[in-house]
Parts: C-alpha cells; sequence; structure tokens
C-alpha cells in the first residue's frame, strides 16, 4: 500500500504471558496476576485467555474472580521481570524499524514508511515481525495494520492471539462497524451507558449518528468517539523520547462518577499507564500525586513522598487508592488524575527518608 503505513503491536495477555514464560508449569492453567495475593482483597490485573471465558475482568477483586473460576491460579506481579521483557521486546521491535512510539508495557505503533524496501508488503513485514518475537521469547503478538494510529490499534484488538489483522479505512465499514459500541478505542463504561441510552450500540451506528448529540451529550469526548467511528486520526507515530521531569495521565469522565468501584478502576487504568511510562523512561518516582476535579469544576490534590522509589503499577494503584480516600468528598467526580514526580534513575543508588505527606 502506497501513503501512510501504521503497525501496532500488542502482546497478548502481556502479565499473563509473561507468567507462563517465567514458570511453564502455569501453561494451560487458569491464571490471574493479582495484587495483595495473601489476603485475597486484591485486584486482578491480568489475565490468561481461558480465564478471560469466566467472565474474569481486569480491575475486580480477587474474591470475585475466584467466585467465578475456582480453579483460578492466582500469582503475584514481578514488576522488575515485566519491566526487563518490555525492554527486550522494544529492543527488538526496533530492529526492524528506529521509528517506534511504546505507548504502554506491551504494546506500541511502528511506522512502517521508513522500511518499506525491506519487505515486499506491509502484511509480510507484520507477519515477519509476529514471528521472531515468538521465537525469540515465546509469547505471542498481535499486530495491527493501518493507515491511522487508531484503526491499527482496532486491527490489533481483533481475534486473538498472534494474529496480524488489516483496518485501512476503506475497510472499517467491513470490519468495524458491526462491532458493539463498547468495542471501540476509548470507549469507556460511562460513554458507553450514554451511547446506549442514545440508542446507539454498534460502532457503525455511532458513525452514523450527528455529531452535534454526541457534543451535547459527551462534549468533546464525544467527537472524539465519532472520529475514530470514522477513522479519522491525524496524529502520527511520535518517536521522540520525552524527558522525563515527572510523569502523569489524567481522564476527563464522560460522566459525573461517584461510584468509588469505578473510580477505583479508573484509578487502576491510570496507575498502570503512568508505571509504564515510567519503566519505558528507566525511572522510578519517589513522590505520587492524585488530582480530583469536581462537577462544579473546583479541584484538590493531595500528594505523598515514600522512602523507596517505585515504578511498580501495583504500588503507584495502592497508593493512590489511599490518596484519593483521604482526598474525596464524596461529590460526583468529573476528572481523576495521577502523577508522579521526585523521579530518579531506576538503578540509581537511594538514600532512605522518613514519609512526608502533603
Amino acid at each position: 500500500m502506497e501513503g501512510r503505513v501504521v503497525l501496532h503491536s500488542d502482546l497478548n495477555n502481556c502479565y499473563a504471558s509473561i507468567e507462563c514464560m517465567l514458570h511453564p508449569e502455569l501453561r494451560g492453567k487458569f491464571i490471574a496476576v493479582c495484587g495483595s495475593t495473601e489476603d485475597r482483597h486484591g485486584i486482578v490485573l491480568a489475565k490468561s485467555i481461558s480465564a478471560k471465558k469466566y467472565g474474569i475482568v481486569t480491575g475486580e477483586p480477587v474474591v470475585n474472580a475466584l467466585k467465578k473460576c475456582p480453579s483460578l491460579e492466582i500469582v503475584p506481579p514481578e514488576h522488575d521481570y515485566y519491566s526487563e521483557q518490555s525492554h527486550k521486546l522494544m529492543e527488538l521491535l526496533k530492529s526492524f524499524t528506529p521509528d517506534i512510539e511504546q505507548v504502554s508495557v506491551d504494546e506500541c505503533y511502528m511506522d512502517y514508511t521508513g522500511i518499506r524496501n525491506k519487505f515486499s508488503n506491509e502484511i509480510e513485514a507484520a507477519y515477519t515481525i509476529k514471528n521472531k518475537v515468538k521465537e525469540q521469547f515465546g509469547f505471542t503478538v498481535n499486530v495491527g495494520i493501518s493507515d491511522v494510529k487508531v484503526l491499527a490499534k482496532m486491527a490489533s484488538d481483533f481475534e486473538k492471539p498472534d494474529k496480524v489483522h488489516t483496518l485501512y479505512k476503506e475497510e472499517i465499514e467491513e470490519k468495524m462497524w458491526k462491532l458493539p459500541v463498547e468495542d471501540l478505542f476509548m470507549a469507556g463504561k460511562s460513554s458507553v451507558n450514554v451511547l446506549h441510552k442514545l440508542g446507539i450500540f454498534t460502532i457503525g451506528q455511532l458513525a452514523k449518528s450527528p455529531v452535534t448529540i454526541l457534543d451535547a451529550h459527551l462534549k468533546s469526548h464525544g467527537r472524539v468517539l465519532w472520529e475514530y467511528a470514522n477513522g479519522i486520526d491525524e496524529s502520527v507515530v511520535n518517536t521522540k523520547r520525552e524527558d522525563l521531569k515527572g510523569v502523569g495521565n489524567s481522564t476527563t469522565l464522560p460522566k459525573d462518577l461517584d461510584n468509588i468501584v469505578e473510580i477505583n478502576r479508573i484509578l487502576l487504568r491510570l496507575s498502570e499507564k503512568v508505571s509504564g511510562r515510567l519503566r519505558e523512561g528507566k525511572q522510578k518516582a519517589k513522590t505520587v500525586a492524585v488530582e480530583i476535579k469536581y462537577n462544579d469544576f473546583t479541584k484538590c490534590s493531595k500528594q505523598i513522598t515514600v522512602d523507596i522509589a517505585t515504578d511498580s503499577g501495583t504500588e503507584i494503584y495502592n497508593i493512590s487508592k489511599n490518596l484519593f480516600k483521604g482526598l474525596w468528598s464524596g461529590r460526583p467526580v468529573r476528572l481523576l488524575g495521577v502523577r508522579t514526580a521526585n523521579l530518579i534513575e531506576e538503578d540509581e543508588p537511594e538514600q532512605l527518608t522518613f514519609m512526608d505527606i502533603d
């Protein structure tokens, strides 16, 4: 295909796949990677494909997951090892092309343009990459191919594992519009609930809806979803690595939220994104902060500085959850943010200090 082509590589069931590589005896079993496994009050960080069939979802309590699947094998996260494997995976992918944008510990975008002359076409390139990952690491990736980033991401989420899929703009009506709207990238539970109330149940229905209606009910996020449903995405593969003075992620909720379970799930997702960026940048954080914006647009934040710097998603999530608990007034929340500061290099020796709380 002429013009811009983007590949999106996504490791299938990241943490669970790496655990099976580290512990071969787990292969074929129902497994979930969870925090706080000793007291069974932790949450599911990842699950195997077989466990997913029982309806186990990321972010739910371990005790709930065990009710769904009593034979579930609970394993603790090993973030240092995940980070090591992620680094090795990205180094392998960079051997194909240096034009890579890593967006999490297990996924990245690759610009095919610069390596076009090395392969007969982008599909051959994707299969070569996929097969090399499997050969070298023993785990599998899906590779999505498109002319825009969001569709490459969507394509990599099609049938798994160990697959290559295309989703060019001219293919979206056939391949994407028939899918349920909750399968669209960035369509969270709250947004989906609003869309369902509007009678929108498929991505195709969303794509054909008047954007003014979506603006009225979901604000700017509604327009973003409408653009994605129509294959509109002008962003490019960003290969520039940021100088990490601080790392954070926030999200404006499409619907005001006062449900602590849903809020914790969002804090988990934000914490995992922050920790992935820290590990990608080979840095750890000693300060973690939570930011809240209420539905009346008032803001507040709270932070804590810990003795030992961390890049662990589980640790950042547990800190963020406790900070939120001490900060939240109970009013509906419009925006949530998790940020880190006071960064050090991952191998920098540390001098222990007393805990300091703002």
